[in-house]
Parts: structure tokens; C-alpha cells; sequence
């Protein structure tokens, strides 16, 4: 059951105290690892056996690579960018994996009121945050008819997708990570572990608790330095993500281009300055992360408080943190000093 909010981005407090009741012998063994999906991956456990560790997280590692392989559009080989050269043309038919999580997001479009769109790359391809290259009026507003996740047909029979137009594109980035760090628990569930973290950017799992003590997830302020925080949260046993606009972005004219677009405008979303949500995976809460940025925070706030198993920290744009019903300041999240 988890208890609140947050995301453990870099800034989670990751270092277990452990009990001294617990067996000497055993120890955490963590690795962070960059380049995989974008990111940095953070894997830590709780084993009596490092080597048995270590081949765990070779297996977590191995698993994200499959996943970047398979969901990637910077690879011109993965599933998707074949998905996005051929959909148009036909019904194409495709793993089981990937339509699985096509229809995962299509429930979250749903979910969110059209906040959350897979097809937003029918315009995002054109941004560049690393070349600080952005597209003009006249090229978004050409392309952004394609930006409707309803352009994407899914057929369960035959496990097909197609595009009902030219133009569509689709990039799985805003729910990908999640989905890996969801894998990455299974496996080291399926191996026997109990007590383990994982991480990819600002999405993650925890598994467990830290003998008693819950750990203690920090949540970065959007406006001031990595390791400065607005407030700390306990969890065990939750994920967490937390989406911002300091994560992928470059500043023109007075203008933050960031990653995050609002599917009705093509345009960065910029409601609010980051969102964090807690609920049972990764999956569901990095779905639901961009909803803030998009409908704003009153009526993002409105769905979180109409989802049981979700709960939500919201910094709006003046600074000001808002939390969902069951993860109020009384219920004892501490403010950050």
C-alpha cells in the first residue's frame, strides 16, 4: 500500500539504513547506468548473494535495452519507428508488448481527457531541445491535424495497428520508461527479491520497505538546483514519476521550449511547473504525469482525486504545491527545510 507522493528522479534518498537485526551477511547492492532509453537507470536490492545481484540487475539492464530497442524513434530499426513509416499504408501487425502498451495509452488518452497522446510526435519530431531547433506556426499547423490519438486503430483479433491518415507518428516517451521500470521490478521479483528500487529518469518502482522504515523520496523544486527539494515523502511498496519542465528544454525569446506538448496546440504544455504522481506502477503513473502540464492544475487535480489508487503533488505556476485528498501535508508528508 503505498503512502504518498513522489518522485524519486535523482533525488531519492536511496542510501537504506539497515537494521541490525538483519542478517550480517546480507548487504544493498545498487549500479546506476546511463545511455539506456535517454536516461539514467538507478537499480538498487536488498540480497544475501551479490553475485545473484549482480546477474539481476545484468537482467533488468538487458530487459530496458530490449524495450529501447523495440520503442525508440531515434532507432530507424525499432518496432515503432516501422510502425511509424508503414501504419498509414495498412493494418500492420506487431508484438503482443507493443500492442499491449498501445492499448495502455490509449486508456490514459482516455483517462485524461485527451491530456495524454501518443500522437503528439506528429509534431514533436520536429523539436530538437539538444539544437534548440523548434518548429514555426506554419509547420505546426499543418501537421497537427494528425495529433489525435483516435488516429490509432487497434485491432485485438489479428494484434494490428494502422493510422487512419497520413502524417500520424506516434512516440511512446511519455510511458515507455515507466513501462521499463515496471519490467525491471518483474524481474527482479521473479528472481526472488523483495527489497529493490528502480529507476529510469524521473520514473520509479519501489518493492518492499527498508526493514521497518519506509524509504524517504524527495521531490526536486522545478525552479532551483538538482538535490534542492520542496518536500519529502515516505514510501514503500509504490511508484512514483514526476514530470517537469527543467527536464528537456531550451529558453528563446522569453520562451521555454520543453518536452512536454500540449497535443491540442503542439506547443510546449506550460500550466503548471511539475506533477508528481503515486500509484501502484510505473506504467500508470508516468501516463499520468503530463496531465497537469496540459489541462492545468485544478482540473488534472480533479481526475487524480477521481482515482483510487492515485495520488499527486502538484507545483503550479507561481510556486505554490497542491496535493491530492490522501496525500495531504497533515497525513505526514514533511515540508523540505
Amino acid at each position: 500500500m503505498f503512502m504518498n507522493p513522489q518522485k524519486l528522479k535523482r533525488i531519492l534518498y536511496l542510501s537504506a539504513f539497515l537494521c541490525l537485526t538483519t542478517p550480517a551477511h546480507a548487504e544493498w547492492v545498487n549500479r546506476v547506468t546511463d545511455g539506456i532509453m535517454g536516461t539514467r537507470i538507478m537499480v538498487e536490492l536488498w540480497a544475501d548473494d551479490k553475485e545473484k545481484a549482480e546477474q539481476a540487475i545484468d537482467a533488468v539492464l538487458e530487459e530496458m535495452r530490449h524495450i529501447d530497442d523495440s520503442m525508440s524513434t531515434y532507432k530507424p530499426t525499432s518496432e515503432v519507428s516501422q510502425v511509424n513509416a508503414k501504419a498509414a499504408d495498412g493494418p500492420m501487425r506487431i508484438s503482443k508488448e507493443l500492442f499491449d502498451l498501445l492499448t495502455t495509452a490509449e486508456e490514459y488518452s482516455v483517462l485524461s481527457e485527451g491530456a495524454f497522446d501518443i500522437t503528439y510526435a506528429s509534431v514533436g519530431y520536429m523539436y530538437d531541445f539538444r539544437k534548440h531547433i523548434h518548429p514555426n506556426e506554419t509547420q505546426i499547423n499543418k501537421a497537427l491535424p494528425a495529433v489525435n490519438f483516435r488516429h490509432v486503430l487497434l485491432e485485438p483479433k489479428n494484434q494490428t495497428v494502422q493510422f487512419s491518415q497520413k502524417g500520424v507518428r506516434i512516440d511512446l516517451g511519455g510511458i515507455a520508461k515507466g513501462y521499463s521500470v515496471d519490467r525491471g521490478i518483474d524481474v527482479l521479483k521473479s528472481r526472488g527479491f523483495t527489497r529493490a528500487y528502480v529507476s529510469a529518469g524521473g520514473d520509479s518502482r519501489i518493492i518492499g520497505d527498508r526493514f521497518g522504515r519506509q524509504w524517504m523520496v524527495g521531490i526536486r523544486d522545478p525552479r532551483k538546483g538538482e538535490g534542492k527539494v520542496i518536500t519529502e515523502i515516505p514510501l514503500s511498496d509504490a511508484a512514483m514519476s514526476t514530470s517537469g519542465d527543467y527536464e528537456r528544454f531550451f529558453e528563446e525569446g522569453g520562451v521555454r521550449y520543453h518536452h512536454i506538448m500540449d497535443p491540442h496546440t503542439g506547443h510546449s504544455a506550460s500550466k503548471v511547473l511539475s506533477a508528481t504522481i503515486i500509484g501502484p506502477y510505473a506504467t500508470r503513473t508516468d501516463g499520468l504525469s503530463k496531465t497537469a502540464f496540459v489541462l492545468g492544475p485544478e482540473k488534472a487535480m480533479e481526475i487524480y482525486n477521481r482515482l483510487d489508487d492515485i495520488d499527486a503533488i502538484i507545483v503550479k505556476l507561481d510556486g505554490t504545491v497542491i496535493y491530492s485528498r490522501g496525500i495531504e501535508p497533515a497525513k505526514g508528508i514533511a515540508p523540505a527545510k
